[in-house]
């Protein structure tokens, strides 16, 4: 929308046969059905500090990458996850060869559980926290987190919502009915 406000102020300005006032409606005219960034409808994620993040203590400094990234952290919990509950929520890799791995992975130790929210919170994230193998991540997108902290493809930190459907689903699994089984530990 922006392109197009500048291709007409420019085309405007280049005829100078408008009238400040006329050039004042017709730029009324294009940004009246458009949303200012502040208005823009706010997406929520969830987000997640794995074992790895919490055991060598970059819980502070992820949560000041986040909030300096403009994301408001609307909820959040600490959680250690059983291999039921990893199972469930990595459904979609259970076939996977690495899949043991990530069950033994997730379940050792406590997990830092966040739902982030900002506008494009989904696309906003996961560009934040970079590729899914941190090796790559420390080459290719140095400032990401998991370039932070991340060691390798497994143990890389942090998790991200990849689109809107699972983002609801994962924040419905931790914030909604779905809660039986979790130690809650809310003092970590």
């Amino acid at each position: 929308m922006r392109e197009a406000a500048k291709l007409v102020v420019s085309r405007v300005l280049a005829m100078r046969k408008i009238s400040v006032s006329a050039l004042l409606l017709v730029l009324l005219f294009l940004f009246a059905g458009s949303p200012s960034h502040a208005a823009m409808e706010k997406e929520k994620t969830l987000a997640m500090i794995k074992p790895d993040g919490l055991s060598l203590n970059y819980m502070d400094k992820i949560r000041k990458v986040i909030l300096e990234s403009g994301f408001d952290i609307i909820r959040e919990m600490m959680v250690r996850l059983d291999a039921g509950n990893v199972t469930q929520f990595y459904a979609e890799h259970s076939k996977k060869s690495f899949f043991p791995n990530l069950v033994e992975y997730m379940t050792s130790g406590p997990v830092l559980i966040m739902v982030l929210e900002k506008p494009n919170a989904i696309s906003d994230w996961r560009a934040l926290i970079g590729p899914t193998d941190s090796r790559k991540a420390k080459v290719s997108h140095p400032n990401s987190i998991r370039a932070m902290c991340g060691l390798d493809s497994a143990k890389n930190c942090v998790h991200g919502s990849d689109s809107p459907q699972s983002a609801a689903r994962e924040i419905s699994f931790f914030f909604g009915d779905i809660l039986p089984g979790f130690v809650k530990h809310d003092e970590l």
